[in-house]
This record gives C-alpha cells, structure tokens and sequence, in this order.
C-alpha cells in the first residue's frame, strides 16, 4: 500500500490527497499513521453522531433535499479504533461468530474509522444499531436514488457481497463523492470494481470520463511523486485510494 501523505507534506494544500475513494476492509486496513478526519455533525441536531466534514455537508444537503425532516436519522458515523474494538467484541458475545464475520467490520478494517461512512435508520422505533431498518419504499428509497448526485453510495449490496465481502447492509452509505458515486453507479460498480478499474487504468495509461451537470471530468491515476503532485491541473482534485492515486478533474462547466 502506498504511504499516504499528511498535512506535514510540503506539497501545497489543494495537491495534499483526499480520502473519500480509501478503500477500507480486511485486505485494506487503515494504516496507523493515518491523520484522524476533520470532523462535523452527520445532520444538524446530531453532535453525538459525526461524519467527516465534507461527507456531513453532502448528507445534510441531500437529506433537506428530501423535505421530510426528522424522517431518515442517523445511527452511527465516525468510530474510533476502540469503539469499533468494543463493538466488534459485543457482537460476537451477543449474536455469535457468523453474523458479527457478516455484519461487522474487523477493528482497523471498518470505513466507519475514516469517518465517511453512515449507517441510516427509518425513524420508527426501536432501532436496531447494528441493522437499522432503512427500507427501499418510500422516503428511504428517494435518499437512495438521490445519493449518488450527493457524492453517495450504498456500499454493500447483496450482488455484490462475493466481491465487497460483506453482507447486504442497505442502511450504510460511504461518501466518495463527485464525480465518482455516479460513475460507480452508471456502471454497476462496488468501491472494490472501481479501484480495479482504476489499476486498470494505471497499466495502460488511459484515462477516464464522465459527465454531470457540472461539466465533463477527467480522471486518470498518477505515481506518488512531489513533482508530479505540485504540476496538476488547478482545477484538479488528487485522491488516495488506499492503493495509489487519481487525479479528477473538471474539463470543461455547464452553463
């Protein structure tokens, strides 16, 4: 796995990586140096439940688009290695060895210790913290079709669990963000497929495209290299993905 560069970097602010695209499981864990997220509440009235800054703002965003308010809550954000510690060892006293393997993240392997990930539960009490009730009907399933445009993907689906490894969840969402939840989306990809494809791009040098209602974007991986970093584009983002970098950038604005 490729060091990740921290806000110590030389390298000016808009070239330090982002880590929406990280990709975090048992073969991908969290590296220890990681600097912790800059941290918000997941939805306004919600300071016990935290998402990373940019990933909070997206949520809030998508859910007031909704015009429900209070409908969809939050059930659980950013965790800490201890907390994630804590309930991996509850679920497997309470609900056994297979379901906490299905359902559970290893400690240091969840997404939610990057803190941009978000489990989300239909407010009808009670609500289980470990599979919310999020139904695909009704306000539940308009949050699901609107996600991907907010930066949004629903990250273990049942089509995908021989390759994600993980049980269906349709309560818990990852935050990658533009463009990359709707490229994932239009082409049926999990976080693993995406990352994939962009080895894939890597080897034989191509690139990417997508279009939005912003413009068209340009994505293609770079090598971890200062020189090559502090020379992008200016309407660039750089992302880590836990297995190299991508470069996004957006070519050309709608008017």
């Amino acid at each position: 796995m490729s060091r990740s560069v921290t806000s110590t970097s030389p390298l000016p602010p808009r070239t330090l990586p982002r880590e929406e695209l990280r990709l975090v499981n048992r073969s991908h864990p969290l590296p220890a140096q990681l600097a912790p997220p800059s941290l918000a509440p997941a939805l306004p009235g919600r300071p016990d439940i935290l998402l990373e800054s940019r990933a909070a703002a997206a949520l809030t965003a998508l859910v007031g688009s909704l015009g429900r308010p209070g409908e969809i809550v939050p059930v659980s954000g950013f965790r800490s290695r201890q907390e994630q510690q804590q309930i991996w060892d509850d679920s497997l006293r309470d609900k056994g060895a297979d379901f906490t393997a299905k359902y559970v993240a290893w400690p240091g392997c969840s997404e939610h210790e990057t803190g941009l990930a978000i489990d989300l539960g239909f407010n009808r009490p009670p609500i289980d913290f470990i599979r919310p009730a999020f139904p695909r009907q009704g306000i539940c399933q308009r949050f699901r079709e609107r996600a991907a445009a907010y930066g949004f993907i629903e990250r273990y689906q049942a089509d995908k669990e021989q390759i994600t490894g993980i049980g269906a969840e349709p309560w818990h969402f990852r935050y990658v963000g533009a463009p990359h939840a709707a490229l994932m989306e239009a082409r049926g990809l999990a976080l693993e497929e995406y990352i994939q494809l962009l080895e894939r791009c890597a080897a034989d040098g191509s690139h990417l495209y997508h279009e939005d209602a912003r413009g068209r974007w340009e994505l293609w991986p770079v090598p971890e290299l200062p020189s090559v970093f502090a020379a992008l584009p200016r309407d660039a983002a750089l992302f880590h993905t836990g297995a190299g970098f991508l470069v996004a950038a957006l070519r050309r604005t709608c008017r």
